[in-house]
């Protein structure tokens, strides 16, 4: 793949072996600004912001993904295939399908079902099972485990490709034990099997379609530290 890309103007070596990836280019700034030293902005096509710092000495770097499996689809196979990418975390929000999660708790996809054509690339003669990379699930799940307070599940997300549906099918899913749905992760998880490389995403509950609980887009940027803090935590060198 020629470097740059179609949608990053970075130069080979800008982006370090993990990229942290919220939808939000706002959260990605955010993060830059609050938690990694001497960040260095190496992306701003298309004002999806890129930048790669130090987090405890560690190098990291923090993109936005846009939203949507076929931006997260975009970003994430770029990266991989073009700037030697090796682990992609996503951080993101979820919407919560179960009376037990509650605004703020975090869920691990150990897999992302959907209801995309996505795998429809790849010729299979069957359905692929988008799932996260056990290696880094297992850090994040023994790094939440020393977090005080911390509540946080994990299972199966749902990657919708729509926000505002005619149909409401969410009970079926739930039916299905999914946790949460977002509009992300499947595409992840697949373009990382498909270059052997890590993929995990971390959502924060941002609202409950049991409930109607939910935040404001202002929370969203700034206040699901948890997070962002235990994603750099766990972020590979």
């Amino acid at each position: 793949m020629n470097i740059p890309t179609p949608h990053i103007e970075a130069k080979k070596g800008d982006f370090a072996k993990t990229v942290l990836m919220p939808g939000d280019p706002l959260r990605a700034r955010f993060i830059a600004e609050h938690y990694l030293e001497d960040a260095v902005l190496v992306n701003s096509v298309r004002q999806m912001s890129g930048y790669t710092g130090t987090y405890k000495g560690k190098r990291v770097s923090v993109m936005a993904s846009g939203m949507g499996m076929p931006s997260m689809g975009i970003y994430s196979y770029e990266l991989f295939n073009g700037y030697d990418v090796e682990n992609i975390i996503r951080i993101g929000t979820a919407g919560a399908l179960r009376e037990d999660l509650h605004l703020r708790d975090l869920v691990f996809g150990i897999g992302a079902c959907t209801n995309s054509n996505f795998a429809a690339q790849y010729q299979l003669p069957g359905s692929f099972a988008p799932t996260a990379s056990f290696p880094l699930l297992r850090k994040a799940v023994e790094a939440a485990e020393k977090r005080e307070g911390l509540h946080y599940m994990v299972g199966n997300l749902l990657s919708s490709d729509t926000f505002y549906s005619d149909s409401n099918l969410d009970v079926n899913w739930r039916k299905m034990g999914v946790l949460a749905v977002e509009m992300e992760a499947a595409a992840l998880y697949m373009n990382a099997a498909r270059t052997g490389k890590q993929a995990l995403a971390i959502c924060t509950i941002s609202d409950s379609i049991v409930t109607g609980e939910a935040t404001n887009s202002a929370e969203r940027e700034k206040s699901f530290r948890d997070m962002m803090e235990l994603a750099l935590e766990i972020a590979p060198e």
